[in-house]
């Protein structure tokens, strides 16, 4: 028997790869025994996403990782010891083989608790440059002899010299469901006839009130010539009537991938979930994360994609005529609509799902289930 432990967790964009990787990786142990389980927070909605996926999960206390100090730290200490113990106690149990780690500071506790019963970890940064847990859990990695993945092949440099030997430059891993999209389908779920442009429009699980309050100003441009497709988040603070030319949805689910195929450009911000759109080749439109409380990670990936010719990345303080006048430059423009579609497939090519659960598929091989 063959047992794997995933760990990651805190926002949907730690959650979704790592649950691509494990699809993949059920495909590659079907003629095997096997067990996939899954470490989380117990508070959030790592549960919901994870058992809807079909993997058992086990939640443990988690407490945020800062660079500085704030009243949340002392308590947020004692629950990183908690989740340690807790993991360590779980993984023990489930006789892991090794573990996958997708980030997040729920996924520290799990790893430090891996390396103590000297169970390989695995990590994957999704970002340009990787976060704190990735750092931490990278030492981890070293130490058990298992592997860094990274999105960008320049995230390397930010790592010491003698962990770059364990670095692979996979991309990111993304869900089987958007490389099999259907745009008809799409379209059929948002009744929208096959001849119209459609502007997809997404602030993540949450919402982002920035975009919500810049769509908001510059609706009556936008719908000049789309029909703008809007995920909202579940706070949404005003009240814009739902129409043929602006359908607002709080969230979208299972038919996010066909809405997506459908969608002629996506919109929002630059975090992990780019990644999808460029599978299915979206010209992006890109509002980065910026300010106190952020590290820049998304300038940075948003930057990346501006370079390679797939995205258009807006400062901050943009207009309503601004993102207006952009947007409609694209129906206008269909030449440069197709450059960046190309651009953005290029990138979306790498499977980064499917590489890392071959790898993962190795190392279980090679320790044969014994733990």
């Amino acid at each position: 028997m063959v047992n794997i432990a995933f760990t990651g967790g805190g926002t949907g964009g730690h959650i979704y790869p790592g649950l691509a990787v494990a699809i993949e990786l059920k495909d590659l142990l079907k003629d095997l025994q096997y067990r996939i389980f899954w470490i989380g927070s117990s508070s959030g909605m790592d549960q919901t996403l994870v058992e809807g996926a079909g993997i058992e999960f086990f939640g443990v206390p988690s407490g945020k990782l800062r660079r500085y100090f704030s009243v949340k730290t002392i308590p947020d200490f004692f629950r990183v010891v908690s989740g340690f113990f807790a993991s360590r106690k779980i993984l023990k149990k489930n006789k892991a083989s090794i573990l996958f780690s997708k980030g997040g500071y729920v996924s520290v506790p799990p790893c430090a608790a891996a390396c103590s019963l000297k169970i390989p970890v695995f990590t994957h940064e999704s970002d340009y440059s990787p976060g704190l847990a990735t750092k931490i859990n990278s030492r981890f990695a070293e130490k058990t002899k298992g592997m860094i993945f990274t999105a960008y092949k320049d995230t390397a440099r930010y790592f010491p010299e003698n962990i770059r030997k364990r670095i692979t430059v996979t991309g990111n891993p993304v869900r089987s469901c958007f490389r099999n999209a259907d745009p008809a389908k799409g379209r059929e779920f948002l009744k929208v006839s096959p001849n119209e442009r459609i502007l997809l429009i997404l602030g993540g699980s949450q919402g982002a009130k920035e975009i919500n309050d810049l769509v908001r100003s510059s609706l009556g441009g936008l719908t000049q010539n789309y029909t703008v497709v809007h995920q909202t988040g579940p706070n949404l603070e005003w009240d814009v009537p739902a129409s043929e030319k602006y359908k607002p949805f709080p969230y979208i689910r299972d038919e996010m991938a066909d809405v997506m195929a459908a969608a002629q450009i996506v919109m929002g911000r630059s975090g992990a979930g780019i990644w999808e759109w460029a599978v299915l080749g979206k010209p992006m439109l890109l509002i980065p994360l910026r300010g106190a409380g952020t590290r820049g990670d998304q300038e940075e990936n948003a930057l990346f994609f501006e370079n390679a010719g797939a995205a258009l990345v807006f400062g901050e303080g943009i207009t309503s005529n601004e993102l207006a006048l952009a947007v409609n430059s694209f129906a206008n423009d269909e030449e440069k609509r197709q450059k960046m579609a190309h651009a953005s497939l290029m990138i979306g090519e790498q499977n980064g799902a499917k590489t890392i659960a071959e790898i993962l598929f190795k190392a279980c091989e090679k320790d044969g289930g014994n733990n």
